[in-house]
């Protein structure tokens, strides 16, 4: 009987030392989990949108779009690349979007660079383009040199 009541007496104490224990243990997941989201956050936001487009509504949109990204990532690293139809997109004479692309080129961590063999098969030079747009020899690899770099990859489009 002596024996039972030991036996009784251990497991008891083994299981209040085990509640405990759960708590200890959820509370430090609930702190690395906390952790992990900070540190989510924190990470490096970066973003090659690929505009190829004349659609006036996608050309306003990568514009909308990058406004809002850096309103809420000021620290985010943003690049248009431009090719094929969206090339006056671009061209200071023929772009509506002229005065937001030298403003959004003109802030930290933002590039619109244009495909050189595009202005090429356009008969378009680097007087053309509209201040502060670079230019890449094609436009195709730089966007897939980007995604190699870890940024995430918009096709504008509706």
């Amino acid at each position: 009987m002596k024996t039972a009541c030991i036996w009784f007496a251990m497991f008891v104490l083994f299981f209040k030392q085990l509640k405990v224990m759960k708590k200890y243990l959820l509370l430090l997941c609930g702190m690395l989990f906390l952790l992990h989201t900070i540190h989510a956050q924190q990470t490096n936001y970066k973003v090659v949108f690929d505009l190829s487009s004349k659609d006036s509504v996608n050309q306003q949109s990568v514009v909308r779009e990058i406004y809002l990204i850096k309103e809420g990532n000021p620290d985010a690293q943003l690049e248009v690349v431009v090719y094929g139809q969206g090339l006056n997109f671009v061209l200071k004479d023929k772009s509506p979007q002229a005065d937001a692309i030298r403003k959004i080129t003109a802030m930290k961590g933002i590039s619109v660079n244009v495909c050189a063999i595009t202005m090429k098969r356009m008969n378009a030079t680097k007087a053309d383009l509209i201040e502060g747009v670079g230019v890449v020899p094609d436009g195709i690899y730089e966007i897939i040199s980007r995604q190699r770099d870890g940024f995430g990859y918009i096709k504008v489009a509706h």
